[in-house]
């Protein structure tokens, strides 16, 4: 028997939305993050300085931030410490210090090297390879950041608790990974549900700041975190 056309609608209204769920419909991705070092377990607060980041199997589309995000200098630190973006996104070198900072990095197609630069807004860097970039001081050797530069838009950081949450992934086939500069990163293949749950130990074995020479490839001089 023929559909009248009012079930014709019902039935084509029913099939879109058949098809719009099963083309990947918004998940969730909540969890805990512990970390450990040597044995002991470290304060959750310094979770902070993990990233979470969801990699779809097909390549999702990835926009650059509309506007250059920031990774500052103040007390002779990078501020933030940890800082993911999108592949083409700019980060600004400000510096909030009365002293000089020369802020650089040697990493593998993501190399840069901002000059030596006084208090101000600072330079802008583009960042357009996929990849993780150390970013050092050429003044002061105990200086370190570090860019996450990502091929997916998924991305977050946990909480002073340790917790996280990733709103808006796609339920499709990908990689979950959990990512710190001192461990070898957490990774998980799933496809992501309405809700779902992971608890995530790290422990951190690498050292906090790793040995490394200054950009022009030589040992740092005595002194060379007394600032000016």
């Amino acid at each position: 028997m023929p559909l009248t056309s009012g079930e014709s609608v019902r039935t084509i209204v029913w099939l879109l939305l058949v098809l719009m769920s099963s083309a990947g419909s918004a998940a969730e991705i909540s969890g805990h993050i512990d970390l450990t070092s040597e044995g002991k377990s470290l304060r959750p607060e310094e979770a902070q300085d993990v990233v979470v980041y969801f990699r779809p199997k097909q390549a999702p589309k990835v926009k650059a931030a509309l506007k250059p995000v920031v990774m500052g200098t103040r007390h002779k630190q990078f501020v933030p410490r940890v800082l993911p973006i999108g592949l083409g996104s700019q980060v600004q070198f400000p510096n909030q210090d009365p002293i000089l900072h020369n802020a650089f990095s040697t990493s593998k197609e993501n190399a840069f090297d901002v000059g030596l630069y006084g208090e101000g807004e600072g330079q802008v860097v583009t960042f357009t390879h996929v990849g993780y970039v150390r970013v050092y001081c050429n003044v002061h050797h105990s200086m370190i950041g570090h860019i996450l530069v990502l091929d997916t838009p998924y991305f977050t950081q946990p909480d002073a608790k340790g917790d996280f949450h990733l709103a808006g992934v796609p339920s499709v086939p990908g990689d979950l990974v959990v990512w710190h500069e001192r461990a070898t990163p957490w990774l998980r293949e799933l496809t992501p549900e309405a809700k779902t749950l992971q608890t995530v130990q790290l422990d951190l074995s690498q050292r906090k700041v790793p040995a490394h020479m200054n950009k022009f490839g030589k040992p740092y001089g005595r002194g060379s975190d007394g600032g000016y």
